[in-house]
């Protein structure tokens, strides 16, 4: 239990710390960071297999490069629900999930430590 609470605080960092580097990225406070977090992890559990399995002869052509695509658009509908996220467009949408995952990996580094 303690490993999933752990995970969710260390994706709420990413969103706020991503946030805040990118421009094109609004985040009201640490709160909405925590609510984007559940809910793109909400996202990627129910909506984005479906995506992926709905796209896969795409993925294949582009060699998995539209898997970024559709980070982007997911990202992109959590921005529409979420009051307090705003993403300034898809090309800031793809930065900011590319930004997200870096920020994960390394925050997650970090905490195995």
């Amino acid at each position: 239990m303690f490993k999933y609470i752990f995970n969710w605080i260390l994706i709420t960092l990413a969103v706020f710390i991503s946030a805040e580097l990118l421009p094109g990225i609004e985040l009201s406070s640490i709160y909405v960071a925590f609510v984007v977090a559940v809910v793109l992890g909400l996202i990627n559990i129910f909506l984005k297999p479906v995506l992926l399995i709905l796209t896969l002869p795409i993925n294949i052509m582009t060699l998995g490069l539209f898997t970024l695509v559709i980070n982007a658009l997911l990202v992109m509908l959590a921005g529409a629900i979420v009051d307090g996220f705003f993403v300034d467009g898809f090309w800031w949408a793809l930065v900011f999930s590319l930004v997200l995952s870096l920020v994960h990996f390394v925050l997650h580094a970090i905490g195995k430590k």
